[in-house]
């Protein structure tokens, strides 16, 4: 039998218009009468609430809403087609974001036994590993929106607005599912009482912990930075789990060239001499590598590049980041 509390929360729900939180109450219901040993009962309603969640359409795509007012300048939404099949990644972090979005999808079940989906995310990395893209991913396979949160129109430089901002951020995650990225985490998520701290950051800091700590919404918080060793190890604690990125590895990068290349290679081509040329740069050096010879192929009326073309693009890339410091 329902409890009050449960009772009480399966009509607000309803009444509100809920679907997805009342489906998730009644899950509630269904594992309480399953750990009460009334089986029977308890696959009937979980039957019941499959059947009735096919008639709604709840867990299909979810309308996008343009952010409005002052959310307008805090959020950009988009509607990503993305799939985990489109990213090229080590298998540590594939396993990870499979695991992500499969508890996503079974979150209702989840949710029923008293325990929570991940959905509070940090991605580590360098650039153009991979971060941006998992964001787009996570909501493309969810049939999610993907909120992107704007820096500039949260960092002021008034006293107390940013964290009013955030706090608005905050309450959009329980008004409207979607996948919320904040990239270039550390500019808010930097250690507590560093030598260039101004007391504001610490203050905005302070708020996300606060904030993150008590959203119980079933919007997805993901979090990315390049610089992790600057970020306040009390945020370690608030995120469900941590996803590292690297540059690709040898297989990784001819995935990548091949996958990209697709139709447009004549002749032979050594992959591994050009994954060697490539060693050390990013995911998104590579494929622009593989975009900027497909294009010079295309301006002087060619339908097809060489591995020589190739192997030219990604020789400007690696000296362009060795120019600006990179990874070489």
């Amino acid at each position: 039998m329902a409890s009050a509390e449960q009772l009480k929360a399966l009509l607000r729900s309803h009444g509100e218009g809920d679907d997805e939180h009342f489906y998730s109450v009644a899950m509630q219901v269904a594992a309480h009468e399953a750990r009460l040993g009334h089986g029977a009962l308890a696959e009937e309603l979980r039957n019941l609430i499959d059947s009735a969640k096919r008639r709604r359409g709840v867990g299909g795509p979810v309308p996008i809403g343009k952010p409005r007012g002052e959310l307008a300048s805090l959020l950009a939404a988009s509607w990503p087609k993305l799939r985990i099949n489109d990213m090229v990644l080590d298998e540590t972090t594939t396993i990870q974001i499979q695991r992500i979005i499969k508890e996503q999808k079974h979150a209702e079940r989840i949710l029923g036994y008293g325990l929570a989906p991940r959905r509070k995310l940090l991605l580590v990395g360098a650039p153009g590993t991979g971060k941006t893209m998992t964001a787009a991913v996570l909501a493309g396979e969810l049939g999610l929106p993907l909120f992107s949160v704007r820096l500039d129109g949260l960092l002021t430089k008034f006293m107390g607005e940013a964290a009013a901002k955030l706090r608005q951020i905050f309450d959009a995650t329980t008004q409207s599912r979607g996948v919320y990225f904040f990239d270039e985490f550390d500019a808010i998520g930097s250690q507590r009482r560093m030598a260039n701290d101004v007391g504001e950051i610490s203050r905005i800091l302070n708020s996300f912990l606060q904030m993150i700590e008590q959203d119980a919404s079933h919007s997805l918080v993901v979090a990315a930075t390049n610089h992790p060793e600057v970020l306040d190890a009390a945020l370690l604690r608030r995120f469900d789990d941590v996803l590292k990125y690297e540059v690709p590895t040898e297989v990784q990068i001819i995935c990548l060239l091949k996958a990209k290349l697709s139709g447009f290679l004549g002749g032979r081509v050594a992959w591994k001499r050009l994954a060697d040329q490539a060693k050390g740069l990013s995911h998104a050096e590579i494929k622009r590598a593989a975009e900027e010879a497909i294009k010079d192929a295309l301006i002087h009326d060619r339908n097809k590049v060489t591995e020589n073309e190739v192997g030219k693009m990604l020789k400007e890339r690696v000296e362009a980041a060795a120019r600006i410091g990179g990874r070489r």
